[in-house]
Formats: structure tokens, C-alpha cells, sequence
């Protein structure tokens, strides 16, 4: 793929794109930061709720003078820990999206939270504030794995944030963590188990990775854990894409499991290669460009302090500014399209892009994956097989070389 354009300016050319765009929010402050944890977190003994209320809503109204024509497709509360928000700052968030991104009837609005019973305590509130989706980080419900993980709260106050959720929200989410160390196919079974039990509607399951620079990745590397290896994670992934789909949540993504209709909309728009904005510290976003197809990539100055300084002065945490041409755009979409396990629209892409899908991709590569199992192609999309969704990225290496 070719190189980024650089955009040496930090304002966005107002554009006349008049469609919708999935909208994140960054909160990025966390009582303790966790081992397994590269996102945007950060720990502070205090924080002015006054200012970055108005910090956010300032960020939100400068992007809708650049964009005044968008429309919010959804939008997510993420961080960090949102659920350490006041249910006031969250409230002040969505009318501003409202106010100036107004959506089409009504939308998909999701707020991350910790099963903390500080925190269960609020969610009333974001209820109340125009949340109507909750997700909640539960990780594991074995009180020894959640103090191995960095956790704050236990499987009890887990358990019981949950019903405050489900007794608040039609639409509950929760994490759980699993391919841990030591961690055996009945345990998992067992805990997963448990999980299904509790009758949600959509869970993302992920396998525990080593990121760089986190507290892990430094324990791993002196050999203070290990990992299942690559089989066992396998198996672990098999037990786990047939314990969910027996209670009707499908894969619908490599992590991601929901009864058809509960998928999350705001992640199915990353992933299908959709506008999105992002507000607050650390955010990046998709953002429309003058010309069809192409977009300006940008990302929001990390650090709390000096993002804040920067909105208070000048209106926008803004660092950088890239401008991507629509073909870089359509190789990330099909990355991303092919995590979903229905796989890549090819009509939605060819409108995205003005392209033909089969123009940039390896047909011969297609058809050698589709021959050895590996791919599938229907009069509406190409998508991976189950054989084929642990080997993604060396497909895509064939796809687009």
C-alpha cells in the first residue's frame, strides 16, 4: 500500500459530505492501570468533571463546523474507564452530537463500564443521560484470574453490576478474557458456561495478547507466565465459537458473538470501512475528504493535560492530520471486512470507493484460498471460513500484494 500523504495543517478543509459517521468519545482516566492494557489510560489522583465537560462538547462543536453536514450513524463512550464519568458529562457529550450531527431517528449509543458497585450505581443515570446500550468490562469470573488481570472488583460485584445493567438496558454487553495461562478447555468451558447462563445478547470474547509496553509484556518476556500455545488457543477458540453459537449468539466478528440483531452497530461501521469521528484524548477517526472515497486520518493529542490545554486554546486536541486516497481506504476496508464472518460487501465497498472489488484484489489468490477451504465467495460478498479466519493475515498479505 502506498505511503500516507501528510496534511501539514491542523484544520480540516470543511467538507459538504452530507452521510453519517459512528462517533467515539474518549474518556481516558482509570483508577488502576491494568497489566494486559496499550489503550490511551491514565491514572490522576483528580479530575476537573467542569472542565472536560466543556472540553468535550468544545472538541465536538469545533469537528461539526468542519463537518457541519454529517449525520451520527452511533456513538460509543470509550476509554479509559467512561463509567468514572457523571452521568452530567455524558448527558452534556450526546446532546452536542445530537445538536450538531443530528441522526436519523434513533441510534445505537454504547458506554463502557466497570462492574465496579461504585459504578453499577450510575447506571441509572447514563440511562437517564440517553445510553441505551451498556458494556461491561467483566474479564473473567474467577476472583484469582481477576487479580492476576489487575482488576479492581471481584466475580460478586461482577455478577451483580450485571443485573443492575440488564435491570437498566435492553441491550447489555459484556468482556470476558480467555487463552490465559494455565488456563485448560474445561475450565474455560466451565466459566463460558457460567457466562451464557446470565442471558445477554451480544459478549466479546477475546484471547489475552502480550502488547508491548504494557506490564505484561515485560513479566512475559522475563518468563514470569506463559501463554497456551498456538493449538491450544486454537481449541480454546473452537470450544468457544460452539458453546455460543449453541445459545444462539454467533461470531459475527473474530471476538465478537450476538443473537442476530444485537450485533454492536458502532464496531460494524470500523469495520466496514465507515466514517468515523473521534473525540477526546488519543482519538482517531476516518473523516470525509473533498474527493469521494478518500479521507483525512486523524488522531487526537494523547496525554489528558496537554489535550485539554490544546481545546481550551485553540478548540480542538488535534495532532495530526493525514490524508489517505481511496485506495489505501479500500485495503484497509477489506483488512477490516474480513475479520467479520460475513466478510466483505462487495456492493457497499464498490460504493465507498468507486472501484471494483475484484480490480484490486488477487483473483488467482481468491481463487486458491476459495480451492483450499480457506475463503468463500457469494453473489454478495467474500468472506473467510472458520479454516480460514486464524490464518487472516497472511491471506491478506496474498489478497492485496
Amino acid at each position: 500500500m502506498p505511503a500516507l500523504k501528510t496534511v501539514n495543517q491542523l484544520t480540516f478543509t470543511p467538507s459538504k459530505y452530507a452521510g453519517t459517521a459512528a462517533i467515539y468519545v474518549h474518556w481516558p482516566f482509570c483508577l488502576k492501570k491494568c497489566p494486559y492494557c496499550d489503550f490511551n489510560s491514565h491514572v490522576r489522583e483528580t479530575v476537573s468533571q467542569k472542565e472536560w465537560r466543556s472540553a468535550l462538547v468544545r472538541e465536538i462543536e469545533t469537528a461539526a463546523a468542519n463537518f457541519p453536514n454529517l449525520k451520527a450513524k452511533s456513538i460509543f463512550f470509550g476509554g479509559g474507564t467512561p463509567s468514572l464519568m457523571p452521568p452530567e458529562t455524558v448527558s452534556a457529550a450526546i446532546e452536542a452530537i445530537h445538536k450538531y450531527w443530528a441522526p436519523n431517528g434513533d441510534i445505537e449509543v454504547t458506554l463502557e463500564a466497570n462492574p465496579s458497585s461504585v459504578e453499577a450505581g450510575r447506571f441509572q443515570g447514563y440511562r437517564q443521560a440517553g445510553v441505551n446500550r451498556l458494556s461491561v468490562g467483566i474479564q473473567s469470573l474467577d476472583d484469582r484470574v481477576l487479580k492476576f488481570l489487575g482488576r479492581l472488583h471481584s466475580a460478586e460485584e461482577a455478577l451483580a453490576a450485571l443485573k443492575v445493567a440488564q435491570d437498566n438496558f435492553e441491550r447489555v454487553s459484556f468482556d470476558l478474557i480467555y487463552a490465559r495461562p494455565e488456563q485448560t478447555l474445561s475450565d474455560w468451558k466451565k466459566e463460558l458456561t457460567e457466562a451464557l447462563g446470565f442471558g445477554t445478547s451480544h459478549m466479546s470474547l477475546y484471547q489475552l495478547t502480550i502488547e508491548e509496553g504494557t506490564a505484561f509484556f515485560h513479566q512475559f518476556r522475563r518468563g514470569k507466565f506463559s501463554l497456551p500455545d498456538e493449538d491450544a488457543a486454537a481449541a480454546l477458540y473452537d470450544l468457544t465459537l460452539d458453546l455460543t453459537s449453541s445459545k444462539g449468539l454467533n461470531a459475527y466478528e473474530v471476538s465478537n458473538h450476538a443473537i442476530p440483531g444485537q450485533e454492536s452497530q458502532h464496531n460494524l461501521a470500523y469495520w466496514q470501512g465507515d466514517y468515523y469521528v473521534g473525540i477526546g484524548p488519543g482519538a482517531h477517526g476516518r473523516l470525509p475528504a473533498q474527493k469521494p472515497g478518500d479521507a483525512y486520518a486523524h488522531a487526537q493529542i494523547k496525554r489528558p493535560e496537554d489535550w485539554l490545554a490544546a481545546v481550551v486554546s485553540r478548540g480542538t486536541g488535534l495532532q495530526s492530520l493525514d490524508y489517505i486516497p481511496s485506495d489505501e481506504r479500500a485495503g484497509e476496508a477489506i483488512l477490516t471486512g474480513l475479520r467479520l464472518t460475513e466478510g466483505v460487501d462487495v456492493v457497499h465497498w464498490g460504493k465507498l470507493f468507486g472501484q471494483k472489488l475484484y480490480d484490486v484484489i488477487d483473483k488467482n489468490q481468491m481463487e486458491t484460498m476459495i480451492a483450499s477451504g480457506h475463503m468463500e465467495k457469494t453473489t454478495s460478498h467474500i468472506r473467510l471460513t472458520h479454516k480460514g479466519m486464524p490464518l487472516l493475515n497472511f491471506i491478506l498479505g496474498k489478497l492485496l500484494a
